[in-house]
């Protein structure tokens, strides 16, 4: 795995299906490995946009990437509650300590009453149109979708509130050392 370890800070390269890198996010600091899971969080991080903007994130979040499943999932820490913004994406990989993905457009926007939003299908039928998704790749994005609405009615990981408070504790910790 690149031999990155818990403690480690790492960037994240999100692209298109084109090859073209869209988003970069620095300051991700790793809080846990598995054998198909990376977390880990940052705070107030800055992105970078591919046309040179940039901001910084308000909060602070935990980040599941995931090696089988076609998703990853920002849990946001804001002071009006706890989100998810969850990005239909290719499982991640490692290279040179950073975590690269392709992102395919849709998101689920989850909110703290519970309630979620599909998003970015406009963006989504355009991009699958002009860089020509296979229709495998459409059965796996829609069925990722579906798998990622069904974890967050049923309240599986990583929609645990349990688990985001411990792995937010584990930051808190990591940032006092």
């Amino acid at each position: 795995m690149d031999d990155i370890k818990v403690g480690d800070v790492l960037t994240i390269h999100c692209y298109k299906h084109n090859g073209i890198l869209h988003q970069v996010s620095e300051d991700a600091t790793v809080l846990e490995i598995t054998d198909d899971m990376l977390i880990c969080a940052n705070d107030k991080t800055k992105i970078i946009e591919n046309d040179g903007r940039s901001y910084r994130t308000r909060e602070k979040a935990i980040l599941f990437f995931f090696k089988n499943n076609w998703f990853n999932v920002i849990a946001q820490l804001k002071n009006q509650g706890l989100f998810y913004y969850c990005n239909i994406a290719s499982p991640y990989i490692i290279d040179n300590k950073i975590i690269k993905y392709i992102d395919y457009d849709l998101d689920l926007r989850v909110f703290p009453d519970g309630g979620y939003k599909v998003l970015d299908r406009n963006e989504y039928k355009y991009h699958k149109r002009i860089m020509r998704y296979s229709e495998d790749l459409e059965k796996i994005i829609n069925n990722e979708l579906e798998n990622l609405i069904r974890l967050k009615r049923e309240e599986k990981f990583p929609f645990d509130k349990e688990k985001i408070d411990f792995y937010y504790q584990k930051f808190l910790k990591m940032q006092e050392n």
